[in-house]
């Protein structure tokens, strides 16, 4: 049996990635700030949801010191956490930031994978197959003005993967992936920032224009295709668009 933990379930390509396991049969452990009643009504049995501020580290290291995730994951012969959730704000050049902003995104974009990571790997239902993908960006791995904090957190994930894999843990595998510009809301936010905050605004707009953003869905689908194989945990930094070609 495979079960998957998600962050960010709710929306964009959190909500993608969770219709596409569960249509595959793979249960699903949702974490996010709200709930996804649509998909709760088509997947009754399959989906659980948690509702968790993942910004909040002490909200979420409450949670994992309990029961939940250790019961979610046991009997299972794979298990999947996927640490979609992400924010790209706060936008904008330094002394311009808000400085709770910078805390919130550090602690959304970081702390919650990283403690999300190290429960699973340490929680003793586990006997098995642990597969944990960060969702990154090209932003870790080139600079953009107005994007420090964003860059920043991503490059993070990067260098946790890495480090990780160096453990060199034989029933983990870890990859920090890049899934490349995707449709969705964070996008349309990307577009409505100002010049002044987001220099390379216009770059993002001819994509839209141009039709170049990603189906959400079929990224979703490449993306768990990708996890499931045996190539996944080859290497710990990766590029969707570039495995998929």
């Amino acid at each position: 049996m495979i079960k998957a933990i998600l962050t960010g379930h709710t929306k964009g390509l959190g909500a993608a990635l969770a219709a596409d396991l569960l249509a595959r049969g793979i249960g699903v452990m949702g974490l996010a700030r709200g709930a996804a009643p649509a998909l709760a009504a088509r997947f009754p049995q399959a989906l659980e949801q948690i509702e968790i501020d993942l910004a909040d580290s002490a909200a979420l290291a409450a949670w994992l010191a309990g029961d939940t995730l250790q019961r979610g994951i046991a009997g299972c012969a794979t298990v999947l956490l996927i640490n979609n959730a992400g924010t790209v704000q706060p936008v904008g050049p330094l002394a311009r930031q808000d400085g709770v902003a910078i805390a919130r995104a550090v602690a959304l974009n970081i702390a919650a994978p990283m403690m999300l990571a190290n429960a699973l790997a340490a929680a003793r239902a586990l006997r098995t197959d642990c597969r944990i993908v960060h969702v990154s960006s090209g932003a870790g791995r080139s600079a953009y003005p107005g994007w420090s904090v964003y860059c920043a957190t991503k490059a993070a994930l990067d260098q946790h993967a890495r480090a990780a894999a160096l453990d060199h843990n034989v029933n983990l595998r870890v990859c920090s992936l890049a899934p490349g510009v995707i449709d969705t809301g964070m996008q349309a936010e990307i577009r409505a920032t100002p010049l002044d905050q987001f220099p390379l605004r216009q770059r993002f707009e001819d994509l839209k224009r141009s039709g170049e953003l990603a189906d959400p869905a079929q990224c979703a689908r490449q993306l768990v295709d990708f996890v499931l194989s045996e190539q996944f945990g080859k290497v710990p930094v990766a590029d969707l668009r570039y495995l998929a070609a």
